[in-house]
């Protein structure tokens, strides 16, 4: 057996968790469908490298890990959906194709190259009406999800998809929507990113032609005071039915907890982002 040999097993899964890793450190992007288009939400410091870009009339794309590689996809993609446009037709650049064409090249790199990119990235399409929408979201080794509804990548992606999943509700109103995706993105108990370093943006399918717009801080302000109360919690919490009648409460009968005491304190998941992670 010659000197240093590792079985392609063990190589793919040096692979792999190298690249969740580098992924991980990243913040996290929030999309989701409202109901006149498709949103995105990412924390996002720096006003020069955007998270959120638009492909194509109807296309977006947003991208958690390293920028110069997600954006090298980023502009692979706008050539290819500008040479098919110009070639054929404005109508047969597609994400679906466009999510295949990444999944090839992640794939590839994946397999082939000795470093696996740190990307995980979200090809969106918004349609005539909302059943025409699609999210896909792509992983570093090529695969590709048709997400539903929403879809979280970077960070504590599996913490933000719970807190997503239980506020989340079909046909929201953009200000709803943005109020969900700002509730997903924050630690329980800790502080809502500021909206001078929020990075937002929509496919709006009453725009016309192109479809995306970005959003500012002073319009997100009016957007999020404009959010039903049902958005701030957990669905089924605030759903317009009346609460059940109920007698007095009974005395506790349990030991009360000394004056003055307070419970222990509890930390949010993962590791603290110090803001020299990857995006």
């Amino acid at each position: 057996m010659p000197f240093g040999y590792a079985s392609p097993e063990q190589i793919m899964r040096d692979k792999a968790d190298y690249a969740r890793k580098g992924i991980a450190r990243g913040r996290s992007v929030v999309v989701l469908q409202y109901e006149d288009g498709i949103l995105f939400v990412a924390p996002n410091p720096s006003r020069a490298l955007h998270k959120i870009s638009e492909i194509y009339d109807r296309i977006g794309f947003a991208a958690v890990g390293r920028y110069n590689e997600f954006e090298e996809l980023r502009l692979g993609g706008i050539r290819y959906a500008d040479i098919n446009g110009y070639t054929y037709d404005r109508s047969d650049v597609t994400g679906r194709g466009l999510a295949n064409l990444y999944a090839s090249n992640l794939g590839r790199i994946f397999t082939e190259s000795i470093k696996s990119l740190e990307v995980e990235v979200v090809v969106a399409e918004v349609g005539d009406a909302a059943d025409g929408d699609a999210i896909y979201r792509l992983t570093f080794d090529g695969s590709v999800f048709d997400e539903h509804g929403f879809a979280a990548m970077g960070g504590q992606a599996e913490a933000v998809s719970t807190r997503l999943k239980e506020r989340y509700r079909e046909g929201m109103p953009l200000a709803d929507a943005l109020e969900v995706a700002m509730a997903a993105l924050t630690e329980p108990g800790g502080e809502r990113p500021p909206m001078a370093q929020l990075e937002v943006a929509v496919l709006d399918r009453n725009r016309e032609h192109r479809k995306f717009l970005r959003l500012t801080a002073a319009r997100l302000e009016r957007l999020l005071s404009q959010a039903s109360p049902d958005t701030t919690g957990p669905a089924g919490e605030s759903s317009g039915e009346p609460a059940a009648e109920t007698g007095p409460a009974a005395p506790a009968t349990g030991p009360t907890p000394p004056s003055g005491g307070t419970p222990p304190p509890t930390g949010p998941d993962g590791d603290i982002d110090d803001g020299s992670s990857p995006l």
